[in-house]
């Protein structure tokens, strides 16, 4: 083919559209010409620990959210993908939630295999992406880190795959300029052990607020005070954890609550979320949505409704992740290639809408599981993608959410089946709250 395609990113998104092409080139078809940017010195994108916060030594701001000591808060169970399994990467089956270290070598072994490493240009950032409508053509600006200098090449198509979990939300609270302790979004968290013996405020009541707590009692935090803004999460805390409304106020280390309440602490972290940043597309293609399980102007959520060449991958807010990401990029690969044709504009517009409906319609959590496992699954069959079981998937999900319902702080010492072969993960040799060395070399042994 003809074709140039531009992916922006090497972490999970972007990795899994490279192994969607390779995967078409192993089987005998004539694929485009891919160059792959990644800002970072390596792939693997969020999972590619570095503790380097703020700007990077290029003068870039810091890609990585990731912490020491972070274990998956999900079951692997969930994210395998089908062309390469848990079992086949480590060689036996292994416990269901695996620490960061493990699941960047599970990542980082696929991509290994399928030999796409030669596509990839590393310590080159994005500057700028636009469309000249008379070409045709996306101009894709980048700047060589290395060489310190920038340069533009064309494309046919342009697939951003860098994620929406790097660029913080930070909400400002009367009092924080006379804070006499330390104030740090999630993004900037790397080491729980900075806050042993600390009292510590956590704003926020999802993901990041309960695992970074956990994360701070697991090392040794003299309390956690997490403050909610709709509702507490209402997991069965430690006697060290209390849930308190929206922070009202700061006064030198004395926080004011909603409810009248006050505590003193040392510490406040800022568990308040993620925006979707693209500065360097163009104001046309620029993607602007809150994070929900139907984005805006996204046609399957991939497609650029307003310029179909252009593509968008893993840019919902997410229950499947790995296995969600190959299944967008296999979607968006055919697209490329000429398999799948795609309707016309007021009809992805009909599309869009109708998911977000369905979208608004779920109830609860399971509800939306099953949402984004039967969406998952409406990709893959639309292409040659290795079969998967997402109903499996979905109950591994479901029995994740009971356990956490039953105990926060020991709900990652269960097992899960896994979806692909079928094996029952097998329990972890030390529970959670008491393994304290995430090294892939702890994680892997047989005996405590």
């Amino acid at each position: 083919m003809s074709k140039r395609v531009a992916v922006i990113g090497a972490g999970p998104s972007g990795l899994a559209q490279l192994r969607a092409f390779q995967s078409a080139k192993e089987k005998g078809a004539d694929i485009p010409d891919i160059v792959c940017f990644e800002k970072q010195h390596d792939w693997g994108g969020l999972w590619l620990y570095t503790w380097r916060t703020g700007l990077d030594q290029y003068g870039e701001p810091v890609h990585c959210s990731m912490y020491r000591y972070l274990w998956s808060n999900g079951p692997k169970e969930g994210l395998e993908f089908a062309d390469y399994g848990f079992e086949e990467h480590f060689g036996k089956p292994i416990a269901s939630y695996p620490p960061r270290a493990v699941l960047f070598d599970y990542i980082e072994g696929r991509v290994k295999k399928a030999g796409v490493r030669h596509w990839i240009r590393f310590n080159s950032p994005v500057q700028n992406v636009s469309y000249d409508e008379g070409e045709g053509m996306f101009h894709v600006t980048v700047h060589d880190n290395e060489k310190d200098v920038s340069y533009t090449e064309e494309f046919d198509h342009v697939i951003v795959a860098s994620g929406h979990f790097s660029t913080p939300n930070v909400p400002e609270f009367p009092g924080f300029s006379s804070f006499n302790g330390r104030i740090l979004h999630a993004h900037d968290f790397r080491d729980a052990m900075e806050f042993k013996g600390k009292d510590i405020l956590i704003v926020g009541s999802s993901y990041s607020a309960e695992d970074i707590g956990s994360q701070c009692w697991k090392y040794g935090a003299k309390s956690i005070t997490t403050s909610y803004r709709t509702a507490p999460m209402g997991y069965k805390w430690p006697d060290n954890w209390e849930e308190k409304p929206l922070l009202t106020e700061v006064n030198n280390n004395t926080v004011t609550f909603g409810d009248g309440s006050q505590k003193n602490i040392d510490a406040i972290i800022l568990c308040t979320g993620y925006l979707h940043h693209f500065p360097f597309m163009e104001e046309k293609l620029r993607l602007k949505t809150e994070n929900r399980l139907a984005p805006a102007d996204l046609y399957k959520t991939v497609v650029w409704q307003h310029n179909p060449k252009l593509l968008y991958l893993g840019m919902q807010d997410q229950w499947y992740t790995f296995n969600m990401f190959d299944a967008q990029a296999w979607y968006a690969r055919d697209i490329i290639m000429g398999r799948i044709e795609l309707p016309s504009q007021a009809e992805m517009q009909k599309d869009i809408d109708a998911l977000r409906a369905a979208e608004d319609a779920l109830e609860d959590d399971y509800a939306c599981i099953a949402f984004q496992g039967a969406y998952t699954m409406e990709l893959m069959e639309m292409t040659d993608y290795p079969p998967f079981d997402c109903a499996g998937a979905n109950e591994a999900f479901y029995q994740w959410k009971k356990h956490k319902k039953e105990n926060i702080m020991t709900f990652r010492d269960h097992g899960y089946k896994s979806a692909l072969t079928g094996t029952m993960a097998p329990a972890h040799h030390t529970p959670w709250k008491d393994a304290l060395d995430d090294s892939l070399e702890s994680y892997l042994q047989t005996e405590s």
